[in-house]
C-alpha cells in the first residue's frame, strides 16, 4: 500500500494538517482497475472519493450502454455532482469510471458539512470543484450544441489527453460511439478519415492520436 500521509501531503498542500490528519483517519482508501466503476446511476452514495493517483470518467449512461461524458477527474480532485447527491441526500444521477489504474480515497458523507464549518480551505476547495466542474459541463454543452461529429471526436480524443496523458486510446470504435452518442459506422468512418489526414494511427483495438496532439501542440 503507498504512502497515503505522504501522497495526501502532495496532492493536498492548500490543506491544513488538521484537516489531512483526518481524511487519513476517516477516508477508506480503494485501488481501482482501468473501466472498474465506483458511482452508478440510482445508487445512494454513502462515501465520496478524492481522487489520488490515475483519473475517474464521469459521464451519464443510457440503458443501451451509450454515455455522455460530463468530464474528467484528476489528481488533487473531487466529484461535485457526488457531493450535490451527498448534501441532498439524494441518488446519484452520474457514473464514474476509472479511466485508467487510480488511487482514491473514499470520505464518509456525514463529514461533508462538518468539515465545511470546520475548515475553511475546505469549504473553498469545494467551491472551487463546484465552479470548475460548472465550466466543464458548459463547455460539453457547447460541443453537442454546436460542434459538429468530427470536431467533437478530435474534443474527445484532446480531453483525454489533457486528463490523463496519455497519446493511445484501447478499446473498440463502438466504445468511442457510445460516449458520443453515435454509431460505430459513423465512427469508424471519421477515424478511417483522420488517419488520411495523418491526424491518427489505427490499429486492432487500439488508437494512436498523438499526431493529433502533436498539431494541437
Amino acid at each position: 500500500m503507498p504512502n497515503i500521509q505522504h501522497i495526501l501531503s502532495k496532492r493536498f498542500p492548500f490543506f491544513e494538517s488538521e484537516l489531512l490528519q483526518e481524511i487519513e483517519q476517516h477516508g477508506v482508501v480503494q485501488e481501482l482497475h482501468a473501466g472498474e466503476e465506483i458511482l452508478r446511476e440510482g445508487q445512494f452514495i454513502k462515501s465520496f472519493p478524492l481522487i489520488l493517483e490515475g483519473s475517474l470518467r464521469v459521464i451519464r449512461q443510457e440503458a443501451d450502454g451509450r454515455e455522455l461524458l460530463l468530464y474528467f477527474l484528476n489528481p488533487g480532485e473531487v466529484c461535485s455532482m457526488a457531493l450535490t447527491c451527498c448534501m441532498g441526500q439524494q441518488q446519484s444521477n452520474i457514473s464514474a469510471i476509472a479511466e485508467q489504474d487510480s488511487l482514491i480515497i473514499r470520505i464518509p458523507v456525514e463529514l461533508l458539512d462538518q468539515w465545511m464549518v470546520r475548515f475553511p480551505e475546505w469549504k473553498s476547495y469545494v467551491m472551487y470543484a463546484y465552479r470548475k466542474r460548472f465550466d466543464e459541463l458548459l463547455d460539453t454543452i457547447d460541443a453537442i450544441a454546436f460542434q459538429n461529429l468530427d470536431q467533437r471526436l478530435r474534443r474527445f480524443f484532446m480531453t483525454r489527453f489533457e486528463a490523463t496523458g496519455e497519446k493511445r486510446y484501447i478499446g473498440k470504435h463502438q466504445d468511442i460511439a457510445y460516449q458520443l452518442n453515435s454509431s460505430r459506422e459513423v465512427i469508424s468512418r471519421l477515424l478511417k478519415k483522420m488517419e488520411q489526414q495523418g491526424l491518427v494511427k489505427i490499429s486492432r483495438n487500439e488508437l494512436d492520436f498523438s499526431p493529433l496532439i502533436k498539431l494541437n501542440a
